[in-house]
């Protein structure tokens, strides 16, 4: 039986026309999608080559040579094809539309007989096939082939894709399973899971869902699939020759996911398995799965999450560290790690309308994951660090992998088609409903329409979020509740229908009001707006002392572009000198803030260190949206915890 309490509106039924987003759609649209297809063809100069469609010609018999580019590379081309999917399901495109059932019919051309497509394996080492799930990614291109063709099928109508995907699954669940003389195997990249659940979905087939709950029971059983594969392989990995042993922290096969408490291993792994867990406890019903997501939700989102959202603090194994352990300027936090949060808090609102959720979400969106695209949607951030030092990212190991500006492609290029498809498919992210409440779960205007028990409702959203926080909403008539989440980081809101202040039940952040609505009935909320200076738990050892900006949903920063070198020397001052201002230099209709600081003076004498001085130089700062930073050639430094004035 299933756990599900509600169901999101489908991304069809949505239409966004919000200030904020609706730049990012459209960005999607005309930048984003047509820059990513010629990264992915090798036509984007001064960028490193992605080899990604040139692998699935050669695969195709259509051209000779190597195979180049990392094992995982077709996933690139997925993504790619989900996010064009989302973009045809919000507003058709014929020439968009061809381009994609060429890629289709490319991948028809390069599929084997018996329904295997991975190209390494087709070109690089036919014979190796399913030898190597540990390190080699078969099962998570297959994931990401899956909701390509899902996401196709349920924009176009078309099937060509899904029946690509379903021969490949087909194929794998005749390899792996619990029978005799299969593989005992699941996923080292986890992503198939989810995947699954998704293709569950859109066709009814009860094996999708079975071989999903295998995988996802299998893991971390002993014996260790994974250290009898390795075993079997001699002791060879893919990567870098002889391995003594498999770091089964690191793709989160150390115990059985229902005996897991702390979210550990490689952050994204990490992500999409556990969306995959919340999905199929949704579905099925399973109090166990359901309790493990939970416990594993707190943990990530409590003790090893930074204040825009991110995770993954170390970038050994671009991984989860320890509780606490929130390094600003060595911190991993990739892109995709932020997105997969998002997919995992979208499967727990299913099971539980809880704003712990929601919350997290939209901080998510708003500063862990857009933060990894420039505002010109043509460059991107594979890691993205809460303090930047750029002469440390060029000179200090530990840094090294932090980026001061973002490049146009990666060789590994996973993050930026993950971003294509989140913000493309937004729409599926704002409402959900039971059969007799419709939940408003994010403030970001347009249109929907929900399907109810007894017919379709229409709720239209407006407002200028997140820099204002007053949000109407206009429903259609109809009996039911309609429940707006009540974000955490408000201090007091009001809530007026049809201009009359109402008292709504509110439960677990969502504020409820039911009654019986007619066409044109207005909902009016008012989140008050403060600037707010934030602290870390003192357990969060890098963050003493310090203080972070924020103003409703938004995480702020300071750049030594408006801010002058050496950030760390600042200290801030009162709270109540912090006010918002409206500033379009980067973006149209933005609030930034200004507020009172002292600085550290420079030294007159030629030293290192000396008796400790008070003196102190009040001055200004500006602290920019976080997600906006790295955008102007002249940034440095860039910092979002600051010294903080306790006094």
């Amino acid at each position: 039986m299933k756990i599900a309490t509600n169901e999101f509106a489908p991304l069809k039924n949505v239409k966004i026309t919000d200030g904020f987003w609706s730049r990012y759609t459209d960005i999607a649209k005309d930048k984003i999608i047509p820059y990513q297809w010629q990264a992915i063809n090798d036509l984007v100069p001064d960028t490193e080559p992605s080899h990604a469609i040139a692998n699935f010609r050669i695969a195709a018999g259509l051209e000779e040579g190597e195979f180049n580019g990392y094992v995982f590379q077709d996933s690139d081309v997925y993504k790619w094809l989900e996010a064009v999917a989302y973009r045809l399901t919000i507003a058709p495109d014929k020439e968009l539309e061809a381009t994609a059932d060429g890629v289709i019919d490319l991948m028809e051309k390069a599929q084997d007989e018996d329904g295997y497509l991975m190209t390494y394996f087709q070109i690089q080492q036919p014979d190796k096939k399913f030898t190597n799930l540990l390190d080699c990614h078969e099962l998570y291109c297959a994931g990401h082939m899956t909701e390509a063709g899902v996401a196709y099928y349920e924009a176009t109508g078309k099937d060509k894709l899904l029946n690509i995907v379903r021969r490949f699954i087909d194929l794998i669940d005749s390899k792996i399973g619990p029978e005799e003389g299969k593989l005992h195997g699941y996923p080292g990249h986890p992503e198939l899971e989810l995947a699954l659940m998704r293709l569950y979905g859109v066709t009814g087939e009860k094996r999708y869902l079975n071989l999903c709950q295998y995988m996802i029971d299998a893991r971390g059983t002993e014996p260790n699939f994974f250290e009898e594969e390795l075993k079997a392989r001699g002791y060879v990995n893919h990567w870098n020759g002889h391995q003594d042993r498999v770091d089964k922290h690191y793709n989160q096969s150390h115990k059985p996911i229902r005996e897991q408490t702390e979210a550990t291993g490689h952050a994204v792994r990490a992500g999409y398995l556990y969306t995959g867990v919340a999905a199929l406890a949704a579905e099925t019903g399973d109090e166990g799965l359901k309790k493990a997501a939970e416990n594993l939700w707190d943990n990530i989102t409590q003790k090893q999450m930074y204040i825009t959202g991110g995770v993954g603090a170390q970038v050994h194994g671009e991984a989860f560290s320890f509780n606490y352990h929130l390094p600003n300027d060595t911190v991993y936090n990739e892109t995709c790690a932020a997105i997969a949060m998002v997919f995992f808090a979208r499967q727990m609102l299913r099971m539980d309308v809880d704003s712990k959720y929601s919350d997290i979400m939209e901080r998510l969106l708003y500063n862990g994951t857009i933060c990894g695209m420039s505002l010109d949607g043509r460059h991107f951030f594979y890691t993205n660090p809460l303090e930047m030092w750029e002469e440390a990212t060029q000179k200090a190991g530990p840094c090294r992998h932090i980026r001061s500006k973002r490049p146009g492609w990666f060789g590994c290029a996973c993050c930026p088609p993950n971003l294509a498809r989140m913000i493309t498919s937004l729409g599926g992210y704002i409402y959900s409903s039971s059969p007799d409440t419709i939940y408003a779960h994010l403030f970001i205007g347009g249109e929907a329409e929900i399907d109810m028990p007894f017919g379709r409702v229409r709720v239209e959203q407006s407002g200028n979020y997140p820099w204002d926080g007053k949000i109407s909403f206009r429903l259609s008539a109809g009996d039911y509740a309609f429940a707006v989440r009540i974000p955490s980081w408000a201090r007091s809101f009001e809530l007026k229908v049809n201009g009359l202040s109402v008292s709504p039940v509110l439960k677990k952040g969502y504020a409820y009001i039911n009654r019986k609505w007619k066409d044109d009935d207005s909902i009016c909320l008012t989140l008050p707006m403060p600037v707010e200076l934030m602290e870390a738990n003192p357990l969060a050892r890098e963050d003493n002392g310090m203080a972070a900006i924020m103003r409703g949903p938004l995480v702020y920063c300071l750049e030594s572009a408006d801010n002058g070198d050496c950030l760390s020397a600042l200290r801030l001052g009162e709270p109540e000198s912090f006010a918002a201002y409206a500033d379009s230099t980067l973006f149209e209709g933005a609030v930034n803030i200004k507020g009172k600081a002292y600085r550290r003076p420079n030294w007159a004498e030629n030293a290192l260190y000396r008796p400790i001085s008070a003196a102190e130089d009040e001055t200004e700062l500006t602290a920019i949206p976080y997600a906006f930073w790295g955008n102007r050639e002249d940034t440095r430094e860039m910092t979002v915890w600051v010294r903080a004035n306790r006094s």
